[in-house]
């Protein structure tokens, strides 16, 4: 019974992840539309703000698992830039070329983490300075993509915010869950907090990302899914990690320090050498990051 109820948490989080998201691409070329802002922006700025994702890594420092609530973050941005890119590439090809900027910020922006990590802990002081960085990263990012979308027209959208609403909401419930199904998959496997946080625990927290990024690929729209996934690691690794370190300061252990952190920056700059070798993310490239990411998994399950 445990299993079915997660299986039927499973399907139902998936329904509602694929609506949510067709929703959201409404709302965010409607928004963009009445506001004169490029929907690209919108979706960078908005894309990352994920309660559960922060809710959980907050609750689990404070409750004395630091290395789940790190893997949280930092297995969060290894699931986003290697599975969520390669599972939605492979559902719909993304080709799009982005400016070098673009790509400039996004790799950059694990950096500060990576730097401030090596007396293995972040401070609240750590926490400060990245917040602060994500203002910057995260402008930076937005300011970059400026124009991108104005060689296609923007669809007229009725009730663009309603739908940016509703979008969000039913994707934040279907995420919740998809989550929650998975968790009872995996609930009774004796596994480390961090090797859970970072792989599990992040893959079920970002599922419904893979919605997010095919659904506007799939629908012409390779820009937002781009922008959804860079605005996503830089919200993570930046304001997500700031924030749980202020809450109550965070201790990384070796494991997070010397794998599942640099795993997380390489990954990302993996992910935007790859864009800007190819200039965007054809099925081959799909199902190499989704065997990469395997890879990461597996070594990091070998070594605990």
């Amino acid at each position: 019974m445990y299993l079915v109820l997660g299986f039927v948490a499973l399907i139902a989080g998936i329904a509602l992840v694929i609506g949510g998201a067709d929703a959201l691409v409404d709302g965010l070329l409607g928004a963009g539309r009445r506001l004169g802002v490029s929907p690209f922006a919108l979706t960078v700025v908005l894309s990352g703000f994920e309660l559960e994702n922060l809710a959980a890594g907050i609750a689990a420092n404070a409750k004395g698992l630091p290395g789940a609530a790190a893997g949280t973050v930092f297995g969060g941005v290894t699931f986003l830039a290697l599975g969520v890119a390669g599972l939605s590439a492979l559902i719909a090809p993304i080709k799009s070329r982005l400016p070098g900027r673009f790509l400039l910020w996004t790799a950059a922006a694990p950096v500060p983490a990576v730097l401030l990590s090596l007396d293995g802990r972040l401070s609240r002081a750590d926490g400060a300075l990245l917040v602060a960085w994500f203002g910057v990263a995260l402008l930076g990012v937005a300011r970059s993509g400026r124009g991108l979308l104005d060689e296609q027209p923007t669809p007229r959208v009725r009730r663009p915010f309603l739908r940016l609403a509703a979008g969000l909401a039913v994707l934040t419930i279907g995420g919740a869950l998809l989550g929650n199904g998975l968790r009872r998959v995996v609930g009774k496997l004796g596994v480390s907090d961090t090797l859970l946080g970072n792989t599990a625990l992040a893959a079920t927290v970002e599922a419904e990302e893979v919605g997010r990024v095919a659904v506007p690929a799939r629908r012409g729209r390779p820009e937002l899914a781009l922008g959804n996934v860079a605005g996503t690691i830089v919200h993570f690794i930046a304001f997500n990690a700031g924030v749980i370190a202020l809450v109550k300061p965070l201790k990384l252990d070796h494991a997070t320090r010397v794998l599942h952190l640099p795993v997380a920056a390489g990954s990302t700059a993996l992910l935007c050498a790859l864009l800007a070798l190819t200039g965007g993310i054809g099925r081959a490239a799909g199902v190499f990051l989704v065997l990469v990411y395997a890879a990461y998994v597996g070594g990091a399950v070998a070594l605990a």
